[in-house]
């Protein structure tokens, strides 16, 4: 039997100084069985870095057609494609041909560097993509099934507190 995967309510209020976008979301969020906690807090802070009221999670993990988030037109188009963690060059090519503009997060610092090293070449001819690294080390440790958080973000660095503890969390672009 299937373990199924586990419903996480989200109440996030975003104060975006950088962006001027101040908003509150009320999120319903699956974490699938294979991802770590850790893969689901970075996932939540993609979307607060980007966050708009088109902006959604996909299926993620459990679908290799789609990214972890994207943000789609009116007329079904990809505006924004989110991928998470170190996609191979296929991916990454399929991913820019499909949408406006690609972000590509990464975390794990070492593997991270390594991926970026082999992949920073190939990864030139992409006009419309961003590669950045996300240091949220400890973050997971906010993980629970309810969360009520705050999040502020000014000049590229994301604040992110509860009720119980504080979190700098800062984003490094690494392609220019």
């Amino acid at each position: 039997m299937a373990i199924s995967s586990t419903i996480h309510k989200i109440s996030l209020n975003i104060a975006n100084m950088d962006e001027h976008y101040y908003q509150s979301h009320e999120l319903t969020v699956a974490k699938h069985p294979s991802e770590t906690d850790f893969r689901f807090m970075i996932r939540l802070i993609a979307f607060m870095a980007n966050a708009s009221e088109q902006l959604s999670f996909t299926k993620g993990i459990a679908s290799d057609d789609e990214p972890d988030l994207w943000q789609k037109s009116l007329t079904d188009e990809i505006e924004l494609w989110i991928d998470l963690g170190q996609p191979d060059e296929k991916r990454i090519r399929k991913a820019c041909g499909r949408a406006q503009q690609v972000i590509i997060y990464t975390y794990h610092e070492k593997k991270a560097k390594v991926w970026w090293q082999q992949q920073q070449d190939k990864c030139q001819r992409f006009n419309n993509l961003k590669v950045i690294h996300i240091d949220a080390e400890g973050v997971e440790a906010m993980m629970k099934r309810t969360m009520q958080l705050q999040c502020n973000i000014q000049d590229g660095e994301i604040y992110l507190n509860d009720d119980s503890s504080n979190y700098t969390i800062t984003l490094e672009q690494l392609n220019a």
